[in-house]
């Protein structure tokens, strides 16, 4: 997990960078990021969808939300 203050801007808004990944036996399963050109979004295993930032608080319990329920998952 890395999240860092920038400056405002059109791409990041909000004032943050930041990029949550969580990788086992390296396929990345979860993913949040804010890279230049697609803005705020999610990762769940193949699927990629808009994500609407609030806090860094917020992300970081989305993420682990999403964790633990990739880790319930069976066979995990």
């Amino acid at each position: 997990m890395k999240a860092y203050d920038v400056p405002r801007t059109p791409s990041t808004p909000h004032g943050f960078k930041y990029s949550l990944v969580y990788i086992l036996k390296g396929q990345r399963l979860i993913g949040y990021d804010n890279h230049e050109h697609k803005g705020d979004h999610r990762h769940f295993r193949t699927t990629t969808t808009s994500y609407v930032f609030t806090t860094v608080a917020r992300l970081i319990e989305d993420f682990r939300r999403d964790v633990a329920a990739v880790k319930k998952e069976p066979g995990r």
